[in-house]
């Protein structure tokens, strides 16, 4: 083999350089590619399987107004209607799952997102929200209000 010569058994300048640009290509199209796919997927949260929650206790709500409270990884609304009596209801919008909150001015629960509205038994009565909202029990047990899934 004659010095200077283009013949090689192994792998030419030429070829080893293609492969090290085609790889570093590949690694930058990756380093873009992978946060954008996984900010576009974002895992599955699985939720907590929560049958009951203590909500609060009866001070913490006075008669005709809400609270809010976590009822495993969503929110729920108790409310205290001016009669005295307990309801409690999933706080998630039927319509854009916005929170809803309670209004003593218009006795309803209502959605700031869309002004969706829901009445005292969590009935869709105005708004753009399609469906009622889940019901709760709602079980007072010394001074604290147990909340519970409906069987």
């Amino acid at each position: 083999m004659a010095f200077g010569s283009r013949e090689s058994a192994g792998l030419s300048r030429r070829r080893l350089l293609d492969l090290l640009l085609s790889g570093s290509v590949v690694a930058f199209l990756g380093a873009i590619v992978y946060p954008v796919a996984r900010y576009l997927m974002p895992p599955k949260v699985p939720e907590t399987a929560v049958s009951s929650v203590i909500a609060a206790r009866i001070t913490d709500v006075a008669p005709n107004s809400g609270k809010t409270f976590r009822f495993g990884s969503k929110p729920g609304i108790l409310v205290r209607l001016p009669s005295g009596e307990w309801r409690a209801f999933s706080a998630v919008c039927t319509h854009l799952q916005c929170t809803v909150q309670y209004r003593s001015d218009i006795e309803r629960m209502w959605c700031p997102c869309h002004n969706g509205q829901f009445d005292l038994t969590g009935k869709n009565v105005a708004g753009p929200p399609p469906a009622p909202l889940e019901a709760f029990d709602v079980i007072v047990r010394g001074e604290e209000l147990v909340v519970s899934r409906r069987a």
